[in-house]
């Protein structure tokens, strides 16, 4: 005798319905693990695309180089391992090589920028001429910082968008004469809007030549270097030949290199973490799922003896006895998985609504995988009761009071 499939789903969802609280407490098992992975993995895939964004903004061939290694024989030293700092004449240098199209050197602090009585406290950044075509920052009106040899760059100053109307408002800043700190600087220009890059506000900001930056904070090593490098041309090739330099320069390799594969395979190892840490979080939830499941669908067996027993008696395959007992389980594990799906769908879009600017996206392979995780899971608990209830004696379990 083989069933009907309605007349299947209404045995399935009947026997279900008979216990409400437990079915509905075996769900929840399965919910919360289903919510847990979807809601951690939003806010990965969120903070993947958010920090790939910030860095494809500002260029996708740039090679940061920093004064010092980054690690010697496993222990992290930084700039405090250099013998020699970065210095402007090593930026120069760097334009010499086969590849290379931009090169940025970079300093900065925070200083008063001070214009007819108002005063705001911003990042200040010691930049080269080149930072436009390397960052992809477009001047909106003026111009930028001249080419000038290191010694010779005069008090010249770009304002970001959001200084230019802190200090000034409505009117022109090009001509007017700010001061930073102590000293008197002549605007120039105006970047367009930028936005923030890793939390630093570059519209709240003011632009100097490199060189004066580094006298006005009292510095000898730049921060940093950004060399721009062809597209066409392998990035370790473009490492290779820039380290060859400044080892010359140096007389040792004491700076570090930093490309954009480096930075991608740092944040890859951070979401590894977050993804192990969701496959435990969401796994413990699971298997008190399964459990209850594989517990449910025990008792239901026990209690149940009869009624399997007169399906067997009527003829029912034990095939189907299995598939009864099995689409009760995935229909506890499917209802879990979509449970745990809308608290984590929901839960991603709230801490959307209630934190401004938390990176959150919901990822529609995560959320399939995790659909598929929870039916799995309810037929591999559901799997050994079905089994039991199969191979019941049919006049054994028709004689169970």
């Amino acid at each position: 005798m083989n069933l009907r499939w309605r007349d299947a789903l209404r045995l399935v969802g009947g026997s279900l319905a008979a216990q409400p609280l437990r079915s509905l407490l075996t769900v929840l098992g399965i919910a919360l693990g289903i919510a847990t992975v979807v809601l951690l993995t939003s806010l990965g895939e969120g903070l993947r695309q958010y920090v790939l964004a910030q860095f494809t903004q500002f260029g996708t061939h740039l090679i940061a180089i920093n004064p010092g290694k980054a690690k010697v024989h496993g222990t992290s030293v930084g700039i405090f391992g250099s013998e020699r700092p970065l210095t402007l004449e090593d930026a120069a240098a760097l334009r010499r090589v086969p590849g290379v199209e931009a090169v940025v050197p970079f300093t900065y602090a925070q200083a008063d920028v001070r214009f007819e009585g108002r005063t705001r406290t911003v990042f200040v950044y010691g930049v080269g001429a080149q930072m436009p075509a390397a960052y992809r920052f477009r001047v909106a009106a003026g111009r930028f910082l001249p080419d000038a040899p290191h010694g010779t760059a005069r008090p010249f100053a770009v304002l970001g968008s959001h200084l230019r109307r802190a200090l000034f408002g409505d009117r022109s800043p090009l001509g007017a004469r700010i001061r930073i700190a102590q000293e008197r600087y002549l605007v120039i220009g105006v970047m367009e809007p930028k936005g923030t890059f890793l939390g630093f506000d570059m519209d709240d900001a003011v632009y100097i030549p490199a060189g004066r930056a580094l006298a006005l904070f009292d510095r000898e090593s730049l921060v940093e270097i950004d060399v721009l490098y062809r597209p066409t041309l392998p990035v370790d090739q473009v490492v290779r030949a820039l380290r060859r330099l400044l080892t010359a320069r140096h007389g040792r390799d004491d700076v570090t290199f930093t490309t954009e594969k480096d930075m991608l395979e740092v944040l890859g190892d951070i979401l590894d973490m977050l993804t192990l840490t969701v496959a435990g979080l969401g796994g413990i939830s699971l298997l008190v799922g399964a459990v209850g499941i594989l517990t449910l669908q025990s008792i239901a067996v026990a209690e149940r003896t009869r009624e399997v027993g007169l399906l067997r008696a009527l003829g029912a395959e034990t095939g189907t006895i299995a598939a009864l007992f099995l689409g009760e389980a995935a229909l506890l594990g499917t209802a879990g998985g979509l449970a745990g799906l809308g608290l984590g769908l929901g839960g991603a879009y709230l801490l959307g609504l209630l934190i401004q600017g938390l990176p959150v996206h919901p990822s529609g392979t995560y959320a399939g995988l995790a659909l598929g995780v929870a039916l799995g899971v309810g037929l591999l608990a559901g799997l050994y009761p079905a089994l039991r209830a199969a191979r019941l004696d049919p006049v054994e379990a028709l004689r169970t009071e």
